[in-house]
């Protein structure tokens, strides 16, 4: 009924989708900028691997903006279904728990959801593997998005999470969501501490990867 009643649309180019339940319209599909192969993959400090289906560019950049800024949730369960795909492509051996790394409190009071966690959720669900907050943000920081300067991404997300209260990762296979790696200073500040919860492996997954040249 209520894809009736608000068809939904394509993240990309905005028109209503003929398949309701497809990610992406055919027309768009071919036009991604997909990453295959070792173009998908980043180093971020702590993490075994970093994995991202998309590149931070054309069409990309637009939909993740309606997502998080224009506030379209739904966009939430599209994007899931790229980066379950990919991580299913890539970690066939699968995980013991999903977990994104998360907004201040402040900026989820201005956004009302947190776009890391519903992306973690629905990709949990699509790979049945359990989505748990493990991480808190403490400090309230800049966007990374503002900076340009890697030193500058690295300080601005130092210190800025922390572990949530008797967390215990002892020897499990974390993955660890974000929406979109540059520099990867979240995500390593991030993994830094999934390992101090005794994370025996530490993946990072998300939908897109940007590049700062």
């Amino acid at each position: 009924v209520l894809d009736l009643l608000f068809p939904p649309k394509c993240p990309y180019c905005q028109k209503i989708l003929d398949d309701p339940r497809a990610p992406v319209c055919p027309a768009c599909q071919p036009k991604l900028p997909w990453l295959e192969g070792r173009a998908g993959e980043r180093q971020v400090d702590f993490a075994d691997g970093c994995f991202s289906p998309l590149a931070y560019r054309e069409a990309v950049p637009g939909a993740v903006h309606r997502y998080k800024f224009s506030r379209v949730r739904a966009l939430a369960k599209p994007f899931a279904a790229l980066t379950a795909q990919c991580l299913a492509d890539r970690l066939p051996q699968g995980a013991d728990l999903i977990c994104w790394a998360p907004l201040s409190k402040r900026r989820l009071r201005e956004r009302g959801f947190d776009q890391a966690e519903l992306l973690a959720r629905e990709a949990g669900r699509l790979l049945s593997i359990p989505a748990e907050p493990v991480l808190a943000k403490v400090r309230d920081t800049a966007p990374q998005s503002e900076l340009q300067e890697e030193s500058a991404r690295r300080a601005n997300a130092r210190g800025a999470y922390a572990l949530l209260p008797g967390v215990d990762l002892s020897g499990r296979r974390v993955v660890l969501v974000d929406d979109v790696v540059t520099s990867g200073s979240t995500l390593s500040e991030c993994a830094a501490l999934l390992r101090m919860a005794g994370a025996a492996e530490v993946y990072c997954l998300t939908l897109a990867q940007a590049r700062r040249s």
